[in-house]
């Protein structure tokens, strides 16, 4: 079915084809990597973010060049909208020193400074006070811009949500908490982990403005970041947004995936964002079926480029692997 949110803003045809093609390129990039997990060109964890492109290519839409990003370790989607180059991401992927990372973070560690990207962080809720610090810091410095604070449901049930939460709303920070809902944290159904499985509620707690949307809806995501990163700009205080979405594959390459039937799965997939958005696109007469598979070869074409860059870097030398762990040697 076609999305029709009712206050949708209009797109131009340029637009609307962009946020098609960075759902794609997503899209693509993450069966790439999973394709090259099993080739062992990548190792260590992979947690693929299919299913869910919607939410940060919608989110997205709302920050600019002034705002931060942190993530959790599911970032690829998110560092690809923010500008990384995949190139660079896939060299990071594999290790090699040419990555956003020098090789040091791989998967769950994307991070670039140029685009204020502070990107991936394996510590289930670990980054939330750091969003909080971070726009503690603007608001001292009386720096324009806000904090966005990417996290999965699974970081609710944590301490350091809760402190973070009270922390930005004591001190009136600009950070926009944006909970990735897609209802299975690591392995574990939401109704196990949270009395109260409404997460809006958990920001009203603390008296923190919240909305909720569906994730699987582009144009409805963007609809509701900008009105909460309006919010949280003419107010300078947080807001929790949660967008309702699901992952179509595992939760990582070494899950054995035992805890949903395969059933659920699929009628998810039947609100895939991606042919849903097309389809809307289609009606709109925004978009032709040779545009779309236009799109794809290029995001294919630019995936493999990524594959074949990360191949041809190099691996940091040993004599080199302290550097950069002590300050002392950091020059």
């Amino acid at each position: 079915m076609a999305q029709e949110p009712a206050t949708a803003k209009p797109l131009t045809r340029e637009q609307a084809q962009k946020l098609l093609y960075q759902m794609v390129l997503i899209r693509k990039f993450e069966e790439m990597s999973a394709e090259m997990y099993t080739k062992t060109k990548i190792r260590g964890f992979l947690h693929l973010y299919i299913g869910e492109e919607a939410v940060a290519v919608g989110v997205m839409q709302s920050l600019g060049t002034e705002d931060n990003v942190l993530c959790t370790y599911r970032e690829h989607g998110h560092a690809l909208v923010r500008g990384l180059d995949p190139k660079i991401i896939m060299a990071e992927m594999y290790g090699k020193q040419e990555g956003c990372s020098r090789g040091r973070g791989g998967s769950m560690h994307l991070f670039d400074a140029k685009t204020r990207f502070y990107g991936g962080n394996a510590i289930v809720a670990g980054h939330l006070a750091m969003a909080v610090g971070m726009a503690l810091a603007d608001k001292k410095m009386k720096r324009n811009g806000l904090t966005c604070c990417f996290f999965g449901e699974g970081a609710i049930a944590e301490g350091a949500f809760h402190e973070a939460m009270n922390l930005a709303a004591l001190w009136q920070v600009p950070v926009l908490f944006v909970c990735e809902n897609n209802f299975y944290a690591m392995g574990t159904a939401l109704r196990y982990t949270h009395a109260q499985t409404d997460l809006t509620l958990k920001g009203a707690a603390y008296g923190i403005a919240s909305a909720a949307v569906d994730g699987m809806d582009l144009l409805a995501v963007m609809q509701a970041a900008d009105t909460a990163s309006d919010t949280v700009r003419n107010t300078g205080k947080p807001y929790l947004l949660v967008c309702n979405t699901y992952r179509f594959r595992a939760h990582s390459m070494f899950d054995a995936e035992l805890y949903r039937e395969k059933s659920e799965v699929e009628e998810w997939k039947k609100r895939d964002p991606i042919p849903g958005f097309y389809n809307y696109l289609m009606l709109q007469q925004l978009l032709t079926a040779d545009d779309f598979k236009a799109m794809e070869i290029q995001a294919e074409n630019e995936v493999q480029e990524a594959v074949d860059f990360a191949e041809t870097c190099s691996w940091e030398p040993v004599e080199e692997l302290t550097k950069y762990t002590y300050s002392e040697n950091a020059s």
